[in-house]
């Protein structure tokens, strides 16, 4: 899951956008404008930037160059604009990616999957520790002060998943497709069974409960 920024200044292309991506597990925050663009950007952190070139206020244009300036995370510029010069101007203000319209919501999907693989956002977490409790994820085993604890792989790839996303809620919806597959016939409630199992096993209270959504890893620095 990464934290995308959508901006696009038709509302129902944003919304489609957003939807789409929100479905594929990340997260999504619209801006309509380049000026809510680029105050957006500089108030939350931004794994990865799908940029309209058209846009109120400051062109997408000017949104990439004030980006660049303090980031370079990936930018994958949007727009019904085809002409060699708009193209070669994104590259040369370091877009990571172009696309224009009408597009496939599909292949941008995939872009922007590929692009955060590329940017190390997908990277997963080997080891885990809390307190006194060690968990080794590729090694499917978990231990603390009084020694082996039992836990059960799918248990692990559970917690894996939310510690992959710590601070970040995730519906049973997203815990089921990324853990048991999208294609599995399982109830939602299934979810809530391995929580509290895996609360219960290894003494976790980290694991909030957020009502009427689903769950999250919160853990004080």
């Amino acid at each position: 899951m990464a934290t995308l920024l959508i901006v696009e200044d038709d509302i129902d292309t944003n919304e489609a956008v957003c939807e789409y991506l929100h479905e594929a597990g990340h997260i999504t925050i619209p801006a309509f404008d380049g000026d809510e663009a680029i105050t957006l950007f500089s108030k939350q952190k931004i794994d990865l930037i799908v940029l309209d070139i058209m846009l109120p206020t400051v062109s997408g244009l000017v949104v990439l160059n004030t980006i660049r300036k303090t980031s370079q995370g990936p930018v994958l510029m949007l727009t019904a604009l085809e002409d060699e010069y708009t193209q070669v101007a994104s590259f040369d203000g370091l877009a990571d990616d172009y696309m224009t319209k009408p597009f496939s919501m599909v292949i941008l999907g995939k872009r922007v999957t590929a692009l955060l693989r590329r940017g190390g956002v997908s990277e997963k977490t080997d080891t885990w520790t809390y307190g006194d409790l060690i968990v080794n994820f590729p090694g499917y085993s978990a231990r603390d002060a009084s020694g082996e604890l039992e836990i059960t792989a799918k248990e692990l790839d559970l917690l894996r998943l939310l510690v992959d996303h710590q601070g970040l809620v995730l519906s049973r919806t997203q815990i089921l497709d990324a853990v048991w597959g999208s294609s599995s016939y399982v109830v939602d409630r299934l979810v809530d069974t391995y929580i509290k199992n895996i609360r219960k096993k290894l003494r976790l209270d980290c694991i909030k409960t957020v009502k009427g959504i689903g769950y999250k890893l919160e853990v004080s620095q």
